[in-house]
């Protein structure tokens, strides 16, 4: 079964391969769909709360194994404390058999989510990189579109409604400057102003605790492994951001979901974790970039690195 490409793509294709780039497309899992389609802070509270319920007997039957499934959905949806939770289960046995491969797992999410409790209690646990069953996310389907001879391009489709409200919204400079340079990237220009507003609000002089620096928020290791002398720069920020972006669209096979993951969380985590990493942080800016964009993939240029050995794994190739 084949998956016919979405205009956006079919519409970015033609020009591409009018360049002569050889292009292929990445279908996920969640092609047709938005992953992260709602806030999920209330279902996170649902699920803890029935969680701590049934760990502590409290109006329910204490049920250990129950309560441990409960904060693992709650986990998968990045909520720090039900991962702390089910890391001191499993680290003391409690409700569930003692497991220091899964307490270390969830209680090393918790730490890096800035929980100190979880992070102290990591410390005596020997690391582990094994996702449990209930933290993977189903496996995906991979489309490759081959070249195909030059073609008239089609005409654009209308952008998305979030997306068009983002351009009149935008400060007209950025726009006007992202427009110039999201073709030289091979990116759509939406994307990148979705990205730069959850990054800085078009802040070009944004600097973030974690020393992250202008639109689009590079980190220094970022901006010198993309040639950024000055990011404050807006120009010199937008290239390296794109740039950025470009290796990580090829990286992960066109899989946006996975790509503006690493663009917050680090291409590591997304590996380490087989996806989206559980961070609240991280999961609620893919929400909000792709319910701006409209779409969960994008076309990508296969030459400019070889795709991730991990990720690609939990695809099949459709025919």
């Amino acid at each position: 079964m084949t998956h016919p490409p979405p205009t956006l793509i079919a519409r970015l294709a033609a020009l591409l391969r009018a360049a002569g780039v050889a292009l292929a497309v990445a279908v996920p899992w969640h092609a047709t769909a938005n992953p992260l389609p709602v806030d999920e802070s209330a279902l996170v509270r649902s699920y803890r709360a029935e969680a701590q319920a049934y760990e502590h007997g409290e109006g329910v039957p204490r049920d250990g194994a129950r309560a441990a499934t409960l904060y693992c959905k709650a986990a998968r949806l990045g909520d720090a404390k039900s991962q702390y939770a089910l890391g001191w289960m499993y680290a003391n046995g409690r409700g569930v058999e003692r497991n220091d491969a899964l307490a270390s797992f969830f209680l090393r999410a918790a730490a890096e989510q800035g929980l100190a409790p979880a992070e102290r209690l990591l410390a005596r646990l020997p690391e582990t990189v094994e996702v449990p069953d209930c933290m993977r996310e189903p496996p995906a389907v991979a489309v490759v579109v081959p070249p195909q001879p030059a073609a008239a391009a089609p005409a654009a489709p209308a952008l998305p409604p979030q997306a068009a409200e983002l351009r009149r919204s935008a400060p007209p400079m950025i726009v006007d400057l992202v427009d110039r340079l999201a073709p030289q990237y091979q990116l759509e220009p939406h994307l990148v102003l979705a990205i730069i507003r959850v990054e800085s609000n078009f802040d070009t002089v944004a600097r973030s605790p974690k020393n992250a620096q202008g639109l689009m928020q590079l980190i220094p290791e970022t901006a010198q492994r993309f040639n950024v002398l000055n990011a404050y720069d807006p120009t010199q920020n937008l290239r390296g951001g794109m740039a950025y972006l470009r290796w990580l669209l090829a990286y992960f096979e066109g899989d946006l979901a996975l790509v503006t993951a690493a663009y917050n969380a680090g291409e590591g985590a997304v590996e380490r974790y087989r996806g989206i990493p559980p961070y609240r942080e991280t999961r609620d800016y893919v929400r909000r970039v792709l319910e701006t964009v409209g779409t969960v993939v994008h076309p990508f240029d296969a030459s400019v690195t070889a795709p991730s050995a991990v990720l690609r794994g939990r695809r099949t190739a459709a025919r």
